[in-house]
């Protein structure tokens, strides 16, 4: 399956089930609980106008969420659907997140996940990303979320 860039107008609130769905292994893992809870159609359609929305699928299997930051393509929300995980269908996003931070001249991807989340840490040390960085959520004297990077090659 090939993806889409997702723009107005576009079924926000599908996209937002499927992000649920995929996001909810981690319910009751991970302190403090994710941002996926404040997040909402509008939120989704915010992001997608002021950075990209990728979607796999209609109705949707797969997303990630694309901001330009300093120095690189940040990816957020990277999300495939329990029923098609196992796929490749990550692996499809983020070779097409190289392929947008290739055209939009950054030289890396970056991303992160929660410290509890350990699977996650193995695969996108698998994928080729290197650990950069450990923060912390305010209020919090340890970290809780790793950074993580990976060179764009050109």
């Amino acid at each position: 399956m090939t993806p889409h860039r997702a723009t107005d107008p576009h079924d926000w609130p599908a996209l937002l089930a499927l992000i649920r769905r995929a996001f909810a292994p981690m319910e009751g893992v991970i302190d403090p609980p994710s941002s996926l809870h404040r997040l909402t159609p509008e939120g989704i359609a915010a992001q997608a106008r002021s950075g990209e929305v990728w979607v796999i699928g209609t109705p949707p299997c797969a997303c990630v969420f694309l901001t330009v930051t300093p120095g690189a393509l940040y990816v957020g929300k990277l999300a495939v659907d329990p029923p098609h995980q196992g796929k490749g269908l990550g692996r499809t996003l983020l070779t097409l997140a190289e392929s947008r931070a290739r055209a939009l001249g950054l030289p890396a991807l970056e991303l992160q996940t929660r410290v509890e989340l350990t699977a996650n840490q193995a695969t996108f040390r698998h994928l080729g990303f290197v650990q950069t960085a450990a923060t912390a959520h305010p209020g919090y004297d340890r970290p809780t979320s790793l950074t993580f990077r990976r060179t764009v090659t050109p």
